[in-house]
């Protein structure tokens, strides 16, 4: 099958990219190289995909031109682009452009491929809001703008599958970790004051904060578990994550553990849009897609840790 992962110099789209390629799929990747963290660390997961034979598309999926630019014979497409997290240098504007306006333009681009098997969209479980420990069922209260537009993404890609123009899903990611993780994010940062001797700052109260960290990997085996159960996940909602949860702290003790030191906190003013606490219900990822997430929390970090000594060490 040839499939298009779009954000595939990122995070998660990289790996996904990196796993579809070794089951036999022909993968080209988009992605805009975005400013919003370092890019030469996006060229360096760009490398590595090129050196697994992947092609990656410097564009933005926000430019109407599409068509013009990507392949008509794609099969699948992971949709992981997107304007992350919340950040105070981030307008409403980025986070709408990015997420609600380019994915509504990379409809109109799969709208018009004739062997289009499955549209896949990837959310977060940012849009249940502050306790994300529901069910897919539950009513979406998304406490950011990153949620909110994202939830938007989400609908307009399900709209179109209700309306049987197109064949899609979406996949609700929690709190995933390890290697590539993005340099904003807490164990990339926790990681790098451990081994600087860096004081790692710390928004008030978020040690207490609960989330289900999920091993990349994993979370990687939920999103290609939907290829070839198109008919079974069409118009559906899956959670992807680890049902074991772990406080902020104990995530800190983790890496410290891992790096033989102690990591000097420091407290920063509470950040508005936080998320209290995640916990993955994953019992419709079990049934529909078999999941099943193995990797512990140690497991997750010591690979992280290697991954970042490997490259900027």
């Amino acid at each position: 099958m040839k499939i298009l992962v779009t954000g595939a110099a990122g995070f998660i789209g990289s790996h996904t990219a990196e796993r579809l390629s070794k089951m036999g799929h022909e993968v080209v990747g988009i992605d805009n190289f975005s400013p919003y963290y370092r890019l030469e660390l996006k060229r360096l997961n760009e490398k590595e995909l090129n050196n697994s034979g992947i092609p990656i598309i410097d564009k933005d999926i926000r430019d109407n031109d599409l068509s013009a630019v990507l392949p008509n014979d794609i099969n699948y497409i992971f949709h992981f682009a997107a304007h992350p997290g919340i950040s105070a240098h981030s307008s409403f504007d980025d986070y709408l452009s990015n997420n609600v306006l380019g994915t509504k333009n990379l409809i109109d681009y799969a709208l018009q491929l004739p062997d289009l098997k499955l549209f896949v969209n990837i959310g977060t479980s940012s849009v249940y809001g502050l306790e994300a420990t529901c069910t897919e069922t539950n009513e979406p209260k998304p406490a950011s703008y990153y949620g909110v537009t994202k939830l938007a993404a989400e609908q307009l890609v399900l709209q179109k599958s209700r309306e049987q123009k197109l064949i899609a899903c979406s996949l609700r990611l929690y709190s995933v970790i390890g290697p590539r993780e993005r340099p904003e994010k807490l164990y990339t940062k926790l990681i790098a004051s451990g081994i600087k001797g860096q004081a790692f700052s710390l928004f008030e109260g978020s040690q207490n904060h609960i989330r289900s960290f999920t091993y990349v990997g994993d979370i990687v085996d939920g999103v290609v578990g939907v290829i070839g159960k198109e008919a079974i996940v069409n118009t559906e909602v899956i959670n992807l994550g680890t049902e074991v949860e772990h406080t902020t702290q104990g995530g800190i003790e983790t890496v410290e553990a891992v790096l033989g030191t102690s990591i000097t906190i420091k407290t920063l003013p509470k950040r508005t849009g936080d998320q209290l606490r995640t916990k993955a219900n994953i019992d419709k990822a079990k049934a529909l897609l078999n999941y099943n997430p193995k990797t512990s929390l140690l497991e997750a970090v010591k690979q992280q840790v290697a991954w970042y000594k490997e490259n900027f060490l």
